[in-house]
């Protein structure tokens, strides 16, 4: 087994991680204001069978609420939008750059399963918020889909450490994963994730939100909270979903009030998210 120390002083090396999938490098730097832009991005797409395959099952899926088969990108495109397809394409294109090797104890399907139902959370929760306080609902796609793609960082470094992890989480359920990981690794899935990103050059928002999303309230984390926000209540609302993650149960008022969002809703927004992490259930299933 690695060391700690030997664990951290990797991370610094940019050559030990994986590169940015080429396609996910030319859908970034694609502008979308432009007809132009649009067409390059769906080409992009379409040359790609997995990448299509998994856009065009993921509008066709009961999660959007599509009435009509769609057969083609631009015809999910025209169901998802543009810039989110563009954040939906990079999310699945920079997880699989790191799930081409063996994973171990780590499910990968499980593991994507989670993010696309945290993704989903989040979309839902959003859509709770005084309009005014609302992000970028296209972001919100690629952020929970990677927001935990640490745990697949620790894989592709070190497949025996990573699998000592999930071996402790599995016997220590009651432990918060954070401490036994920092007990074992002396770093956490935040972080190697958070170094992922950076490497990446993805943006400043992303990295803080993949760095901080268990924690939002630390003193490291940006100044504007409510990516975070969002993120932590949305993994709290899907305990154990997909992986387990011990974290604190139940949302506070105060946390539903952070986000502009009457507490009294809380059973109406558990039982979206409940609804919806099903129907991300069905898809994985069959595009897996």
């Amino acid at each position: 087994m690695r060391s700690k120390i030997n664990l951290k002083s990797t991370l610094e090396k940019l050559d030990t991680l994986p590169a940015m999938p080429a396609i996910a490098q030319k859908l970034l730097s694609l502008p979308l204001e432009t007809h132009e832009g649009e067409l390059a991005m769906l080409k992009l797409i379409e040359h790609d069978p997995q990448l299509s395959a998994k856009i065009i099952g993921l509008a066709n899926s009961p999660l959007f609420g599509a009435s009509l088969k769609t057969t083609s990108v631009r015809d999910a495109a025209m169901l998802l939008g543009i810039t989110r397809v563009k954040s939906v394409a990079i999310g699945i294109a920079a997880m699989s750059a790191l799930t081409k090797m063996p994973q171990g104890r780590l499910s990968v399907q499980n593991l994507w399963l989670h993010s696309l139902a945290v993704a989903l959370a989040m979309r839902t929760v959003v859509q709770y918020m005084p309009a005014r306080a609302r992000p970028n609902d296209d972001q919100l796609f690629l952020i929970g889909l990677l927001h935990d793609i640490g745990y697949l960082v620790l894989a592709y470094l070190d497949t025996r450490l990573s699998d000592e992890l999930h071996a402790r989480l599995a016997e220590e359920p009651d432990r918060p994963m954070m401490e036994i990981e920092q007990e074992l690794l002396d770093v956490t899935h935040s972080e190697l994730g958070a170094q992922l990103a950076r490497n990446w050059g993805l943006p400043n928002e992303v990295i803080s939100v993949l760095r901080y999303h268990h924690t939002p309230e630390s003193s490291g984390a940006p100044e504007d909270k409510t990516l975070l926000r969002i993120i932590n209540i949305a993994e709290k609302l899907l305990p154990s979903f997909g992986i387990a993650e011990l974290l604190e149960p139940g949302i506070s008022d105060a946390e539903w009030a952070s986000l502009g969002i009457d507490p009294r809703r809380n059973d109406e927004v558990c039982s979206r998210v409940a609804e919806q992490a099903e129907q991300a259930r069905q898809f994985t299933s069959t595009m897996m």
